[in-house]
């Protein structure tokens, strides 16, 4: 499946922002993991894609769910994962939640994750979204600092179950 290639309005000549594809997966994976915190959750070896393979084709398949990529010279160097969601609250309105952003360690301080989180953000107001939502680990200040310069707020307490360990 090739992708479809389209580069926000108002943004100059680099990387090209498209939809990510199964065939992304091995770089997506790499991203993922080249974190202090991603490395103990993910494969860094990838040795074994088959739970990430499951994944992203389910989330190719649903129109809800989406890989934002940013390619230059043909290389994936920046990622996140945009997803819809319907909600009862607020009279019923759907809203976007952000996950996974990462950048090639050889591409940050470009302005790359500024660019993905302004394209998942005009995509949630094409859809409708009455907010744009997004969690992250309080061990990463300089992260937390990033998305406030974007206008997010910490507006809550996130909690999280985990009903398995990483790696099971």
């Amino acid at each position: 499946m090739k992708a479809r290639k389209d580069a926000p309005a108002g943004h100059g000549p680099g990387p090209v922002l498209r939809e990510g594809t199964p065939e992304d997966l091995p770089t997506l994976v790499r991203l993922l993991a080249d974190d202090p915190l991603g490395s103990g959750r993910e494969d860094p070896a990838q040795r074994d894609l088959s739970r990430y393979r499951a994944a992203m084709d389910a989330i190719v398949a649903d129109p809800n769910h989406r890989i934002l990529v940013l390619e230059e010279a043909g290389a994936v160097v920046a990622m996140l994962q945009l997803s819809f969601l319907p909600h009862l609250t607020y009279e019923g309105r759907w809203r976007a939640q952000i996950e996974g952003v990462r950048v090639d360690r050889a591409h940050r301080s470009r302005g790359l994750g500024k660019r993905l989180i302004e394209a998942a953000i005009d995509r949630a107001r094409a859809r409708g979204c009455h907010l744009v939502q997004l969690t992250t680990d309080r061990r990463r200040p300089e992260a937390l600092r990033f998305y406030e310069g974007l206008g997010f707020e910490a507006t809550h307490h996130g909690m999280k179950l985990h009903l398995d360990p990483p790696g099971s």
